[in-house]
């Protein structure tokens, strides 16, 4: 079992930056990726991004292409997302969570969810 902790969210003005944590636990060993989602008031909850747990490949759909940027450490066993140029509409709840058998950019084949960090952009 993996656990996920995201930290981070905040209130921020557009243009500005934040840096989103995820803090992993548990079976690491066994996780395949780990990915960030976003999910806005009364929208679905949709792909952000993901990086291979034991691997440095990554993907980032392409309206955050630019202005966001994931990364680990593998020594903390953290998930990071680097949030730049935040726009209005980047507000949302933002999750991390990890894949333990492929990868995807599909939220119902993640196994491991975060909480969940809130991350508000005003105009």
């Amino acid at each position: 079992q993996v656990q996920l902790v995201e930290s981070g969210g905040g209130l921020v003005q557009a243009g500005g930056s934040v840096r989103l944590s995820c803090a992993a636990s548990g079976s690491i060993s066994s996780v395949y990726a780990m990915g960030w989602f976003r999910q806005a008031a009364g929208k679905d909850r949709e792909f952000v991004a993901a990086i291979n747990w034991s691997g440095d490949s990554t993907y980032n759909v392409d309206f955050v292409k630019g202005r966001f940027t994931i990364s680990r450490d593998n020594a903390k066993n953290t998930v990071y997302l680097q949030m730049n140029s935040l726009k209005p509409e980047d507000t949302a709840v933002y999750y991390c969570a990890a894949a333990m058998t492929r990868w995807s950019t599909r939220s119902k084949e993640y196994d491991y969810w975060g909480q969940g960090t809130q991350v508000t952009v005003s105009s």
